[in-house]
């Protein structure tokens, strides 16, 4: 078994690598101690860091080399508006999602991946180390029901294959696909935005850890915006337990392996991600991933504390959502 976990590791790593800058060199992975210390960042970062475009991303990326992650996720991960505008972005102008080597190379990242796009809100993942896209995650044809996309990758580090599930589930109240304000009115009514994110997050499952033959064991990490929120934090919430709200992590946490991280490290304290009180971005960890995983937190600092609203667009500055950090000892 040992000897062909090696051959698939070899063979794996031989593969790895994605859209990375050419001038970029590959970072070496030295196993320390037995186990290599990983950060993991995880955020939403509203039309691909709206806020901070104009002034050439500086923030953003003096913010991200503070924190010298090793993996990044980020949701919404493409320019989709002008500077302090709500005007779309001129297609010729669009800096993001394929500006993305160049970004991530100014915080020290020289490989990056994108996930399945089917609309303007992708998501992207950027590391130190090469990625393999096992999948790019929509569904085909009348299945289509993931509606931003969904990406399954993989990263060997310390002689271990980690797989890396983004995602980013529907927003809004009413199912997907239901137009005119009549329908879209009696949808919500009826709930169908939470029916239509449990399709979803079904979906996504089925297609990723649910293939996995031993999910307990292997090195699993989903994260993104789930646009749900999660009954662990009903003593917040104070809903009926069977609020459809919960549908989607009631699935994750009744239906496969995984750790809510962030309630796992932080147990009975409530974590918003938002400039409200509303914990909608999650990290989840298969069993033996979370046994390595030292601490993670929802980060409120320098930059992403304070939230504000941008009057002219409505939108928030730095992003409407607060990102995800945790630390984890590959081995």
């Amino acid at each position: 078994m040992k000897k062909l976990l090696l051959i698939y590791v070899s063979a794996l790593a031989a593969v790895l690598g994605c859209d990375k800058p050419k001038t970029a060199e590959s970072v070496q992975n030295q196993p320390v101690g037995g186990g290599k210390l990983i950060t993991v960042l995880v955020w939403n970062i509203q039309n691909g860091m709206w806020s901070d475009q104009g002034n050439n991303y500086d923030n953003f990326v003096e913010w991200v080399k503070g924190y010298k992650p090793d993996v990044c996720i980020w949701c919404e991960a493409r320019s989709n508006y002008q500077t302090g505008s709500k005007q779309s972005m001129p297609k010729d102008q669009v800096y993001l999602p394929d500006g993305w080597g160049e970004l991530a190379a100014r915080y020290g990242h020289s490989y990056w991946a994108k996930g399945g796009q089917r609309d303007n809100f992708p998501q992207v993942i950027t590391s130190r180390y090469p990625i393999h896209t096992v999948d790019k995650i929509i569904g085909n044809g009348a299945d289509s029901v993931v509606t931003h996309g969904c990406g399954h990758h993989q990263m060997v580090i310390n002689s271990r294959v980690l797989n890396f599930v983004t995602l980013h589930t529907c927003p809004q109240k009413y199912a997907f696909g239901v137009s005119g304000s009549a329908a879209q009115k009696e949808s919500e009514a009826n709930k169908g935005g939470d029916y239509y994110r449990l399709k979803e997050i079904t979906y996504i499952c089925d297609h990723t850890i649910g293939k996995s033959k031993d999910p307990v064991n292997e090195w699993w990490l989903m994260a993104g915006d789930f646009n749900a929120q999660s009954s662990l934090d009903n003593d917040t919430y104070k809903y009926s337990l069977d609020d459809t709200r919960f549908l989607v992590h009631d699935y994750v946490l009744e239906n496969t392996p995984y750790v809510d991280v962030v309630n796992e490290k932080h147990k009975g304290e409530f974590k918003t991600t938002t400039s409200g009180k509303s914990r909608i971005d999650f990290v989840y960890c298969s069993p033996a991933m979370m046994k390595n995983v030292s601490n993670a937190d929802v980060l409120q600092d320098w930059w992403t504390a304070s939230i504000v609203k941008d009057e002219a667009t409505g939108f928030k500055r730095p992003s409407d959502h607060r990102p995800i950090y945790l630390r984890v000892n590959v081995k």
